[in-house]
């Protein structure tokens, strides 16, 4: 996993789990870069996401991490950024399943929503599944045609 370069970013309301998850990044010895507020004045989530998604996309790292409350804004603007498959993960199955399904190469998580524990968990499956490729390439050929269509 030492391999992964991850990019994480929170907005006000994702900051304590951000750094929780920062320090389990150091923990795995996992490269990374944080963005995102160091205190809690309201900041707007959509420009934290752009700069995560970018960083992917660009291949400057392999993975993003996006928190905010519930996850949902986070991903809804990842998603916008050609080329990002950001999963909106509650659930370590769900984890797991976008990597190996989805090639997903982003997440997002809702501070509100998952605790520091269960978070850590979902971000250690996730970033040590891997996409299966076969019969769900297909899948993410078509999103990427589309894209392309469309853009």
């Amino acid at each position: 996993m030492s391999a992964l370069t991850v990019a994480i970013a929170s907005d006000h309301g994702g900051i304590e789990l951000r750094k929780s998850l920062v320090q389990l990044l150091e923990t795995l010895g996992i490269t990374y870069q944080e963005f995102g507020p160091e205190t809690p004045e309201s900041v707007d989530y959509p420009e934290l996401a752009f700069t995560v998604s970018k960083k992917v996309t660009s291949g400057e790292v392999n993975r993003g991490i996006l928190i905010c409350g519930t996850g949902v804004g986070m991903s809804i603007a990842a998603n916008k950024v050609p080329g990002i498959r950001c999963a909106l993960v509650g659930d370590t199955f769900t984890a797991h399943a976008t990597r190996e399904h989805n090639d997903s190469n982003v997440i997002a998580l809702g501070a509100r929503v998952v605790g520091s524990g269960l978070a850590s968990d979902i971000v250690k499956v996730w970033l040590n599944a891997e996409y299966e490729g076969g019969r769900h390439a297909n899948r993410i050929d078509q999103i990427t045609a589309f894209e392309r269509e469309h853009l």
